[in-house]
């Protein structure tokens, strides 16, 4: 017999029962060592789950005090660290850089602030303190924060149904602060508690099928100004909004508008297929809005558009961000309605700022620590809510063009600061005649882009589950709302983690001809059964959730194998094999579940035999006394030596 010989069990057994044999004090010392061994598992599990491994080594060794005090400013403050080595050729790329994504930048900010329902300057402060904030905490190089369209669309739409934007605009300015100073305080709790993770629960499927919905809802929201409608719906379903649109049809729509905006829809789309075509030209792409805007203004301006129909943003206030301390609600029922519609949109945002700073770290090869990066855009929002900003994260196409102009550090965003600064004091008057139709053209040309067709067709062909998830989500933003696509993203999202984890794979193994190898049915047609035996491989820890279905699973392959030898006339089953190499733990209800199972193939003259379970495994296993009860002799090292044991017939089938 071809024993499984790691633990002793007979000796410990032996111990139980002879207890005057002088051997207490080993017993004892046992149990200390499995007490010991339990705590060290636990204490490593835990720090590998809610610790960066980087930051917990550098800590560690013969460094003094005040170096390892350095090494934790370095981990809270990164430019502290990417600083020392800073150059002019360093410099010259941020400088680029910083020029060519605030030329996105300042078009973006107005017309994002536009689909908040806050006033334009509220979008240019948040490119403002915000970024420099990051530049000094963050630790990705190519993340360009301010305000974007997906999470301006979620905080305007949610602000929107606790106080109107036009009538009761302080109120309402004042809980979008509110809902941004929440933000970041949950943003940097899930940092410092460590709890990144959280946030990958909202699978890529579901994601993407959510900012699908929510560019289309977006996009037809600017209908509103690309059509130049006065009254319009603040629902944001398809119903809603297409109602809205063609119940105006004969009065409501404005020429000269659309023709504007359909204009620099097409010249904006245009410049992105540039950009897209050939790398090299990403800057076309890059000051398109720019370019629009001031174009756009222009006309206006000398035709006198705006008297005859155009609507234009109208002033905007010169000067820095002012103080909104005063203005943050800090009790009352406004600040639980701030701190639910922030815990939303804060989530969100960092689920967009890490795929973005992940995505493009994998590209350059560092490491982006999640949590740090919770940390900085938590701490970025909550500076912001204090400085009249609402919630940023780092957006796809202006970090794209971050990496594409040639940023070396976060300094391009610093750069980027600079320039809105020198736009809030010294241009925004020039802003006055920005036609609305001109934001609206950024915004559908911003937006168009979330929509992946081709990631969709890509996620069908790989799990019909996820396809689910997507079209769910992507449904349910366009037919109902924006908060209820996340709903159904979420729970979706949660359902399969679920599933998978309650259902787990089971399969059954026959051995390749020739060989010793023992492969899925499923996947090697040529495979052969062994007469005699049926081998079944579970692909899962085996605990509370799934012991139930494992069983249950292993009885039906069981029955049907059965069934069909019976009517073949061949062999009955003697022997059952479990590969547990993929089992890597197993619970109190795992282990009762395999003793009914022992106990019911008792009963039909099948023994259970276990095959290839790792060190953990086995430990538990013993603890819970199946080995006695299985019996140590039919406990394996591997699979084949399993078969070559246990088979009734050991020739080549």
């Amino acid at each position: 017999m071809c024993e499984f010989d790691i633990k002793d069990s007979k000796s410990v057994s032996s111990s139980h029962e002879n207890p005057s044999n002088g051997k207490h004090s080993n017993m004892k010392q046992e149990g200390l060592q499995s007490k010991q061994n339990f705590f060290k598992e636990f204490k490593d599990g835990f720090e590998e789950t809610f610790f960066s491994s980087n930051r917990i080594n550098s800590l560690k060794g013969d460094q003094s005090h005040f170096k390892k005090f350095i090494l934790v400013l370095q981990a809270v403050f990164p430019i502290l660290g990417w600083a020392k080595s800073y150059n002019f050729s360093k410099f010259r790329g941020d400088l680029l850089s910083g020029i060519t994504i605030a030329s996105m930048q300042v078009p973006q900010d107005i017309a994002y602030a536009k689909l908040a329902n806050l006033a334009p300057q509220y979008g240019l402060y948040s490119s403002f303190v915000p970024p420099l904030i990051y530049a000094v905490m963050g630790s990705s190089r190519e993340l360009a924060i301010g305000p974007v369209a997906m999470v301006s669309l979620i905080m305007g739409t949610m602000l929107q149904k606790e106080f109107d934007p036009v009538k009761e605009a302080d109120d309402y300015r004042r809980l979008a602060f509110t809902a941004t100073f929440f933000a970041g305080i949950i943003q940097s709790a899930l940092g410092l508690l460590r709890l990144g993770f959280l946030v990958d629960y909202l699978s890529h499927a579901a994601t993407v099928g959510f900012m699908a919905g929510a560019a289309i809802v977006i996009a037809l929201q600017q209908l509103k100004g690309l059509l130049g409608i006065k009254k319009f719906t603040k629902k944001t379903d398809i119903v809603s909004v297409m109602h809205s649109v063609w119940s105006v049809v004969e009065h409501g729509w404005d020429w000269r508008t659309i023709v504007l905006g359909v204009s620099f829809v097409a010249f904006l789309l245009a410049a992105k297929y540039i950009g897209k075509r050939n790398k090299k030209l990403f800057w076309v792409s890059a000051v398109a809005p720019l370019v629009s805007l001031i174009l756009s203004t222009f006309i206006v301006y000398i035709s006198r558009a705006d008297k005859h129909g155009v609507k234009i943003v109208g002033h905007i206030p010169k000067g820095v961000n002012p103080s909104s301390v005063d203005d943050i609600y800090f009790s009352g029922t406004n600040l639980a309605k701030g701190f639910k519609i922030g815990a939303i949109v804060g989530v969100i945002a960092l689920a967009e700022a890490l795929a973005i700073g992940r995505t493009f770290a994998d590209i350059r090869g560092y490491e982006l620590d999640g949590n740090q990066e919770m940390v900085a855009l938590g701490a970025t929002n909550v500076v912001g809510s204090l400085t009249s900003s609402y919630v940023v994260t780092g957006g796809f196409a202006r970090s794209a063009v971050n990496y594409m102009a040639g940023c070396k550090t976060a300094a391009s965003n610093i750069v980027m600061c600079f320039i809105v600064l020198l736009t809030l004091m010294v241009i925004t008057p020039l802003f006055k005649y920005i036609p609305n139709a001109i934001l609206s053209s950024i915004i559908i040309s911003a937006v168009l882009g979330l929509i992946d067709i081709k990631e969709i067709i890509r996620i069908c062909k790989i799990d019909k589950f996820d396809f689910v998830a997507c079209m769910g989500a992507f449904f349910g933003v366009i037919f109902h709302s924006v908060e209820i696509g996340l709903l159904i993203a979420v729970c979706l999202s949660i359902f399969k983690i679920m599933f998978r984890m309650t259902r787990p794979q089971t399969t059954e193994l026959r051995k390749l001809p020739g060989s010793s190898e023992y492969k899925n049915i499923h996947q090697y047609s040529e495979a052969r059964m062994v007469p005699g035996v049926l081998i079944i491989k579970v692909d899962s820890a085996i605990y509370f959730a799934n012991s139930n279905y494992i069983r249950d699973r292993i009885m039906k392959w069981l029955n049907e194998e059965e069934e069909q030898l019976a009517d073949k006339n061949l062999p009955e089953i003697k022997h059952l094999i479990i590969d547990m190499s993929s089992v890597a733990d197993i619970d109190t209800s795992g282990t009762h579940a395999l003793e009914k199972l022992y106990k019911t193939l008792e009963k039909k003259i099948v023994k259970l035999v276990i095959g290839s379970p790792v060190q953990f495994v086995v430990d538990k296993l013993h603890s819970s006394g199946l080995v006695k009860l299985i019996g140590e002799d039919y406990i394996f090292t591997s699979v084949a030596d399993a078969v070559l044991t246990c088979s009734s017939a050991t020739q080549e089938p």
